[in-house]
Order: structure tokens, then C-alpha cells, then sequence
């Protein structure tokens, strides 16, 4: 062991030899962190005896409050997995010997995170490998993580300026340690890229920290800690060796999978997963989420800076290259390169297929993952206090709720626009001054504007609509009929099919 990394503390050779006889695993995973073995129906999980900036596994005693932590913080999220912890132990007889799970113990040699295996082909790293992943399943994910979220309560004494700017400055300090195992002159760039990011929003960082929006979240979001399992997207591996590491920004937390998907090239996927979030996630009307935007960019970088001397690191202790980890470096700075924001509006009558080409458009609009998709179906829900799915009553489709509605959406497109991202606005703008509406808010912006006008025969849009399951759109076939009877005036917009 005279060549270990320094961050290795502790000599667990006798320990991960006697798991390796005792469990026989099927397959062992290595990482900077953690030692699993995958034995019969059970994954056993040994934390490494290392010791980081960011995370101490240094002591038994230090290893065995982590277990518990990690058992009790994940529970929350995925408690189809989570079973309890194990101790290793010497018998009297000198021998090693594996406790049960839940049985105390007072003179571990180590302790062993319990789970229930699941079928590894459905990690979403994996099924991003072999194209497998979903725009419903980034749905379905997108829903499950701001349930999540709404549930954490926020927390306070974290994630400040000054918090910030030391967190910067540490993964500085860690790209820069990596020495040639990464790009010397991107880690340059990225110690002068990074702080830049983040002084002209410092105040913003404040407002959301005030506001309530750090929370204990999951706060290593990736790919990687996230499976499938029966049909279901289910988020795992959450932090628990860090209050400080955890305790962040929504934002942020939901950042690290968008990141991964970005890094993937798969930025579709991205922006489905962040408007989908962003219609789900409760409000917190003193410091937007819409008006965060303007810290994505930041938070994606950082993201990909952490994945980058994470998998460095990891890269380090296997004698492996480190490509992935150079990748994750360059796109760090990658999502720091301005992209100026656009507005687009998408009008027609119910069944004209406007969510089908906004999602569509979308990802191809402005700055990584793509434009926020503003609907006023959606936008209807929340003002009304409801689930997208919960159908409103025939009486709450009078012209002045449409002029709230309309009045809203214009106003949740202005905070994205200001925060320096893209918006494609998704409604029926039946009335020339609705589309006239959303003409001026480009120019009171200053920024560039296109509308499209999507027609479509009749009998198409009532099938479309007469066919939706689980939408937030509560247009029936009856309703695209009495809209072709509409006057909609002069339609200025480029017209498409």
C-alpha cells in the first residue's frame, strides 16, 4: 500500500478480503468513495477509508455514523432499496464475521450500508449509454424530484455569498490538485470562469437562501444515482457525509442531472426534465425559481467542475485514464459561454399540436438546457391550486381568468427573460391583442421575437384532444369546436402546420 493516494487513510485490505470470500459477490464496483459488492438478491456497500476536503470516511466511528446517515436520508427517496446497516467484526476466535442487518455492535472492525439489489441495466447512466431514456420518464422524473423538493424544509446558516465563493474557490483548489489527470490550462480558465459567474448574482444567491429555497437535498443528483424500478424513476445515493454539501439551492440539486444529460449530449432529454420540474415545483414568490435561471450556467459548471475531479480521483485509485473526467472539465466551461435569450410564442386553437413543437423547439433555443416552455395550461393549474392533471370546472373558463392567465404567463416569460434565459410561450393567443401582448414583451426585454401560428384541420385537433391521458390541458372535442368559431382577427405570425 506504499503507493495509495493520500486521501487514503486506513489500510481495509483484511476487510475487503474477507467480504470478497464471504459474500462471493457477482461483481464488485470501485469507487473513490465506497467498495460495493453485489451478492445474491443484496448489495453491500463499505465506505473507504478516505479522507477528502468534502468528505471524511477517516475512522470506524466516523464510517459507522455515515451508514446510519445515509440509511436514514435516503429512506425518504427510495425506501424500495434502503434496508439498515451490518457491522464486521472479529470473533473470539479471530475471524472476521459478518453481523445482521440492524444487530448492534460495540467493537466493529467496519460497518456495511444494506440494500436490495436492482437490475443495473436500469441505471439511467446506463440506459443514456444504449438510448433508452424517455421524455416521459424525464417526466416522471421531473415530478418526483419537486415533490421531493416541496417536501424538504429549508434550512438556514447554508449556501450564502460567502458560502459560495469559499465552494468555488475549494473545487478550484480540487481541479487544480488533479494535476495532469486533467486539463491544467481549462482548470485556469475555469478559476477565473467561475467566480465571474457568480459576483454579478450574489444578491439573488441571498434572496433564495431567505426565501427558503435551501434545503437538505439529495445533492449528487447524477445519472448514475438514479434507477429504474418498475417503470418508475427512483433517485438514490444521496449525500450524507456533508450537511454542508447537501444543504443547497434546489436549483442546484435538480442541476447535477441536467448536467449529466448535457454532458451526454442529450439535451432534449435535459430540457424536458427542467420544464417539467419548473411547472411542478411550489412557488416561492419572493425569490422565483424562474428568476434563478440567471445561476443555472453557474451551477451547471460547477456541477461538471465536481464530476470532474470526482471522476479523477476515482480514475486515480483504479490506474485508469482520465478522459470521462477531462470531458466533464471542458463542458465545466463550456456552459459559462453567453448565449443571448430569444422569445418565441407558439398560437392556435386547442389540438393544434402547440406543446408538441414547443417541447420540440425548445432544447434548441439559447443557453444550455434550452428555453423554459411557459404554458398556459400549466400556468392555469398553479394559479388555481391544483394538480396539471385535476380537471377545473367548466366555470373557471371565464374571460376574466383568461386575462389573469394570459397576464401571468407574460409575467413568468419576463423573470426567465431577465434571468437571461430563453422562453418559447405555448398558448392559443386566439385574440390579436394577446399576440400583440407577447410582441411587446420582446421588445420591453430587448429581445429578438418570432410567433408561430400552427393550423390545423378540425377534425385533427379533436382527435388530438378527445386522445390526451394525464395532461394539464382540460381541452375536449367540444371545446376545439366552439374555438373555430373564434374571430381571430389579422394573424401577423409565420404560419406552419
Amino acid at each position: 500500500m506504499a503507493d495509495r493516494p493520500s486521501f487514503v487513510v486506513q489500510d481495509q485490505t483484511e476487510v475487503v478480503e474477507f467480504l470478497s470470500a464471504r459474500l462471493a459477490p457477482a461483481r464488485r464496483i470501485d469507487t473513490h468513495g465506497a467498495v460495493v459488492f453485489l451478492s445474491g438478491d443484496r448489495a453491500y456497500k463499505l465506505k473507504r477509508a478516505v479522507k477528502f476536503p468534502y468528505m471524511d470516511f477517516s475512522t470506524v466511528e466516523r464510517r459507522a455514523a455515515m451508514c446510519a446517515a445515509e440509511i436514514a436520508i435516503n429512506g425518504r427517496l427510495a425506501p424500495e432499496i434502503y434496508l439498515g446497516v451490518a457491522a464486521v467484526r472479529r470473533g473470539s476466535d479471530g475471524k472476521l464475521a459478518l453481523g445482521e442487518v440492524g444487530e448492534p455492535c460495540t467493537d466493529a472492525l467496519d460497518w456495511l450500508v444494506v440494500m436490495r439489489r436492482f437490475d443495473e441495466d436500469g441505471l439511467f447512466d446506463r440506459m443514456a449509454a444504449r438510448g433508452a431514456l424517455t421524455p416521459e420518464m424525464m417526466a416522471a422524473l421531473g415530478a418526483r424530484v419537486a415533490a421531493y423538493h416541496d417536501g424538504l424544509k429549508p434550512v438556514v446558516g447554508f449556501s450564502g455569498p460567502d458560502d459560495y465563493r469559499q465552494s468555488v474557490a475549494a473545487d478550484v483548489r480540487q481541479l487544480r490538485e488533479q494535476g495532469e489527470r486533467l486539463d491544467p490550462a481549462v482548470n485556469e480558465a475555469l478559476a477565473v470562469a467561475l467566480p465571474a459567474a457568480l459576483e454579478p448574482f450574489v444578491d439573488l444567491v441571498a434572496r433564495r437562501s431567505a426565501a427558503g429555497a435551501v434545503r437538505r437535498c439529495h445533492g449528487d443528483l447524477h445519472l448514475r444515482n438514479i434507477v429504474l424500478i418498475d417503470g418508475k424513476p427512483v433517485p438514490f445515493d444521496a449525500i450524507e457525509f456533508s450537511e454542508r454539501m447537501a444543504s443547497i439551492d434546489v436549483l442546484y440539486d435538480l442541476a447535477f442531472a441536467l448536467m449529466d444529460l448535457c454532458e451526454r449530449r442529450l439535451g432534449a432529454l435535459a430540457n424536458r426534465l427542467l420544464n417539467e420540474w419548473l411547472w411542478r415545483i411550489a412557488e416561492l414568490p419572493s425569490a422565483p425559481h424562474d428568476a434563478a435561471l440567471a445561476l443555472l450556467p453557474h451551477f451547471l459548471s460547477r456541477r461538471a467542475a465536481v464530476r470532474a475531479f470526482v471522476d479523477a480521483s476515482s480514475a486515480a485509485l483504479g490506474g485508469k485514464d482520465s478522459g470521462t473526467a477531462r470531458a466533464y472539465q471542458r463542458m465545466a466551461l463550456e456552459f459559462l459561454q453567453p448565449s443571448p435569450p430569444v422569445l418565441k410564442a407558439i398560437g392556435g386553437l386547442s389540438g393544434s399540436g402547440k406543446t408538441t413543437r414547443a417541447l420540440k423547439l425548445a432544447p434548441q433555443i439559447g443557453r444550455a438546457p434550452g428555453a423554459v416552455i411557459v404554458r398556459s395550461d400549466v400556468e392555469r393549474k398553479r394559479l388555481a391550486g391544483v394538480a396539471l392533471e385535476e380537471r377545473l370546472p367548466a366555470g373557471s373558463y371565464t374571460p376574466e381568468a383568461s386575462a389573469r392567465n394570459y397576464a401571468a404567463i407574460l409575467a413568468r416569460a419576463e423573470r426567465v427573460l431577465r434571468a437571461g434565459h430563453s422562453v418559447v410561450l405555448d398558448a392559443v393567443f386566439a385574440r390579436q391583442d394577446e399576440r400583440q401582448a407577447a410582441e411587446a414583451l420582446g421588445r420591453r426585454v430587448g429581445v429578438p421575437f418570432e410567433g408561430i401560428w400552427l393550423d390545423v384541420p378540425k377534425d385533427v385537433a379533436q382527435a388530438r384532444v378527445a386522445g390526451r391521458q394525464g395532461d394539464a390541458s382540460d381541452a375536449t372535442p367540444a371545446v376545439v369546436e366552439r374555438q373555430f368559431g373564434y374571430d381571430l382577427g389579422r394573424i401577423d405570425w409565420r404560419r406552419s402546420t
